[in-house]
């Protein structure tokens, strides 16, 4: 028998570095994204270029079909380590502090900028102080209706904070059924040598989830509802031995299918005509959301199983110090200061960048030299370096 077809559950395997790598990696790509909405036709980005391009609608596809569920599952298998070292009490505790100071905090200093941009940017008369409007900003009312999203104001939103929001909720749901998912997902783990095809099978929940409730703009194109059943198979399922040795056997075909479903979606979304394809009932509409969340379901498995390759020594996170390997530690660590701190940057140098007579190409390439060296120097000299500020800005502990 192959000794790698059907190991046992074991003991809880370390963190696993390629997956801390590949989430920073996403979160510094949301630069890009969101740099690229500038010019996208069909997206009520904050600051709009001129001249677009359909280009973006096309490539942001290719993004928005595993980004942000890939995020989601990661944090998913990153609660059942956390879980496990400090108990249901203590993990509460930790996500409370680490995801909402600073969606407090950011909400209060970070996301009023690229709201009061987008006025600016709309009206050439507008000429509110930033001091005034930050008052408008704040002035909400609850809003239990948009759980979990329970507050709302003329111009309060949570904009990019959309994650943070969503995953502290997920994380605080998970508490009182974490027990019973793990017995579950050990009970499917188990089974999985002997039927990898039951691997496939969240698919299912996501494509319904997907074409009944609709997909959300405002979200990065999923329904919310579509991530927490990504956060629950990550907690669930993605750390076991079992389940990861059947990825790694099973990551070519799953990720063909998944490129085959993505591009069936093609005729939903082009040709729509005056229907909405992410919130129509019409019958291609609903099929195309179906395949939509079974693509994505199909590309995450590939992307899990084609990173976890056996190695002969350790990896770029977990192995020696120096060189270019000191890079994916500090971006690991830095996932989460980063990904605050993106959008409002990208916002204002977005403002400053549309105004030039320059072709499209040379302007994206300044919003994202541009934010991506500000996010950076202000995550190395004005986060990562004082206690306060880690703590403000979500920070984790280095291991060790």
């Amino acid at each position: 028998m192959d000794p790698e077809a059907e190991p046992r559950a074991a003991a809880p395997a370390p963190r696993r570095g390629e997956l801390d790598v590949l989430r920073a990696l996403v979160v510094l790509g949301l630069v890009f994204f969101h740099a690229a909405l500038v010019f996208s036709p069909d997206d009520d980005f904050y600051v709009k270029n001129g001249d677009t391009t359909d280009v973006v609608t096309v490539l942001a596809g290719l993004g928005v079909v595993w980004a942000m569920p890939m995020l989601f599952l990661v944090a998913g298998l990153g609660a059942r380590h956390s879980l496990r070292r400090r108990g249901p009490a203590g993990f509460a505790r930790e996500r409370l502090l680490r995801l909402g100071v600073p969606l407090v905090f950011a909400s209060l200093a970070l996301n009023p900028l690229p709201q009061w941009l987008r006025l600016r940017a709309a009206d050439p008369a507008y000429d509110e102080s930033y001091g005034r409007f930050w008052l408008r900003f704040l002035t909400v009312q609850p809003d239990l209706a948009d759980f979990p999203f329970v507050v709302d104001g003329r111009y309060f939103e949570t904009g990019h904070l959309w994650f943070v929001v969503l995953l502290l909720a997920f994380c605080l749901l998970l508490v009182p059924v974490a027990g019973l998912l793990a017995v579950g997902g050990d009970r499917i783990a188990a089974a999985v040598p002997r039927h990898p095809s039951l691997l496939l099978l969240p698919a299912l929940p996501l494509a319904l989830v997907n074409a009944f409730l609709g997909m959300e703009e405002s979200f990065a194109g999923w329904n919310r509802w579509a991530y927490l059943l990504f956060f629950l198979m990550g907690y669930a399922l993605a750390d076991d031995p079992r389940v990861r040795a059947a990825l790694r056997r099973v990551a070519v075909p799953v990720g063909v299918l998944g490129l085959a479903l993505f591009a069936a979606t093609a005729p939903g979304f082009v040709a729509a005509g005056d229907e909405d394809p992410f919130t129509s009932w019409a019958p291609l509409a609903l099929l195309t959301r179906a395949l939509f969340g079974a693509a994505g379901w199909c590309w995450v498995l590939a992307i899990l199983g084609l990173l976890d390759r056996r190695r002969p020594s350790a990896g770029p996170v977990e192995g020696a110090r120096g060189g270019g390997r000191d890079v994916w530690p500090y971006l690991s660590l830095a996932a989460m200061p980063l990904y605050v701190l993106h959008q409002p940057v990208v916002v204002a140098f977005a403002y400053g960048v549309v105004g030039w007579s320059a072709p499209i190409a040379v302007k994206y390439a300044a919003i994202v030299t541009g934010s991506l060296v500000v996010i950076l120097v202000a995550y190395e000299y004005g986060v990562r370096r004082t206690r306060v500020t880690r703590f403000l800005l979500g920070m984790r502990r280095p291991p060790g």
